[in-house]
């Protein structure tokens, strides 16, 4: 390997596009992924330019709401999905592994007597054994699905018991004529967290078997019928803002249902003991992991909160540039679950080699795919703003916005991957502990450069936070800690 860990960073960069074994299967877990995970932003941006024709009141009003609803999500899904994911590539590499072993000693042995044994395939759908019931058992795939409820539903009661004390916070005055319209907006959409719990359970039951086509085909379903319902409930049912809110919900259970419905197909869901369900497991990691988003969540919430206290229009402009931030950043998130499936199988098989190469090959891919999305930005923002609002105002302040989203993309990029590769390596203690200090220095740039700043200057402190999260990534590796010991020998 190297006595130099941090050469892995340019292992065979020549070969970043080749299309080898390895290329492909990062293509084929990484391309649906993304498009999978660009779905649902680029139906928000959507529910956000019909929300932007009602009026800049009513689009502020519902970003705070989403701002809220999105931050609170992200505390128990991030975490929920990406242990899933791992705990399931884990199990089906092990299961694999045992599997491959017994096939080989049984037509050893059988051959002795002159029997002869069915091979077995070598898709990811190998069956270990004949029966009625081909399914894969996956007990983590029903721990996550249990938790995934319960969460959901948590989160339902929460948001709607406390919608009005969030939105004070956000800095929503009780005479503001926004606080109506955001509170309505947050409780319906809050109606739609066990679905979305639920789905993004399965969507890592899915990842961990690296079956990323199957949440892509449901998510098109389900955010295709999200943007249909919108002009219909809107406008026609002319229910506003609650219309959007409502449609929103209905296509998230839509996306539960094809999900589970695809699901009970390839797994068994029902333990046949409870031990198996591996709740300690889950919950242990997933303390971890909640830990680092709420670290992560802290800083975007309150640069949220800041710009709110600007008024209306600073608000409303930074909800749409915040989107299109997420949604372009989120296509380097897709290469961050091939990274993790492709790793955490590696990882459980002790194979040193894929370890190395796929994960200089993703970061490779990711850094590359930032810098096409930063000339990307450049070249469409201004026509893009226009598509949002009218408002000259905000159009003034989503311009001052643009140039920091177009050149932080590399960064951007970088960070996702990252956290896809300490994921794979199921380092959760470092990704957590890491981004508590990476918060606490750009919770305080948040409040220094806002006052220094203002608008701009909160755009300056998150670019501070994604740089702060790419160095905390390239040190771990860069050194050879933890996981990575094994680069150093």
């Amino acid at each position: 390997m190297g006595k130099l860990p941090l050469f892995i960073f340019f292992r065979d960069s020549r070969n970043v596009l080749k299309k080898d074994e390895l290329g492909i299967e990062i293509a084929n877990i990484g391309l649906p992924a993304t498009f999978a995970l660009m779905a649902d932003p680029i139906a928000s941006l959507i529910d956000t330019a019909f929300i932007g024709r009602i009026g800049a009141m009513e689009l502020a009003s519902v970003g705070i709401s989403v701002a809220i609803f999105n931050q609170v999500s992200r505390i128990t899904m991030f975490p929920l999905v990406s242990i899933t994911t791992s705990f399931v590539a884990e199990e089906e590499a092990t299961i694999k592994s045992t599997s491959e072993a017994e096939d080989y000693e049984n037509v050893g042995s059988n051959q002795d007597f002159g029997l002869e044994m069915v091979p077995l395939t070598g898709s990811s759908d190998m069956k270990i054994a004949k029966s009625e019931d081909n399914r894969r058992r996956v007990p983590s795939a029903s721990s996550a699905l249990v938790i995934g409820c319960m969460l959901g539903i948590l989160q339902t009661l929460f948001l709607i018991s406390t919608a009005k004390p969030l939105l004070r916070y956000m800095g929503v005055k009780p005479e503001s004529p926004m606080l109506k319209i955001a509170q309505q907006y947050l409780t319906l959409r809050s109606l739609g967290a066990p679905a979305i719990l639920l789905s993004l359970a399965a969507q890592g039951v899915f990842r961990g078997l690296k079956d990323t086509k199957t949440p892509f085909y449901a998510i098109i379903i389900g955010d295709s019928v999200n943007i249909l319902l919108d002009p219909i409930f809107i406008f026609t049912l002319r229910l506003g803002v609650n219309g959007a809110a409502i449609a929103h919900v209905v296509s998230q259970y839509l996306i539960f249902i094809v999900l589970i419905w695809r699901l009970v197909e390839n797994v068994i869901l029902l333990p046949p003991s409870f031990k198996e369900l591996q709740l300690g497991r889950f919950l242990k990691s997933g303390f971890q992991l909640l830990v680092k988003v709420i670290s992560t969540t802290s800083c975007i919430t309150l640069a949220t909160s800041l710009v709110a206290r600007l008024g209306p229009k600073p608000m409303a402009a930074f909800q749409v540039c915040l989107q299109m931030w997420v949604a372009t950043s989120l296509l380097a998130d897709g290469l961050a679950v091939a990274a993790q499936a492709i790793l955490a199988s590696a990882f459980a098989k002790k194979d040193y080699e894929k370890i190395v190469a796929a994960a200089s090959r993703v970061l490779q891919i990711g850094l590359l795919l930032g810098l096409l999305l930063s000339f990307f930005l450049a070249a469409v923002s201004q026509l893009a703003s226009t598509l949002f609002t009218k408002d000259s105002d905000v159009l003034n302040l989503m311009n001052i916005s643009f140039p920091v989203i177009a050149v932080t993309q590399p960064i951007n990029a970088l960070a996702f991957v990252f956290d896809g590769v300490n994921y794979g390596a199921s380092d959760f203690s470092y990704s957590a502990y890491s981004m508590v200090a990476v918060a606490v220095v750009s919770i305080s740039c948040l409040f220094i450069l806002s006052s220094s700043h203002g608008y701009l200057g909160i755009w300056i402190a998150l670019t501070i936070f994604m740089c702060l999260r790419v160095f905390v990534g390239l040190l771990r590796i860069g050194t050879g800690m933890g996981p990575w010991s094994f680069l150093r020998s």
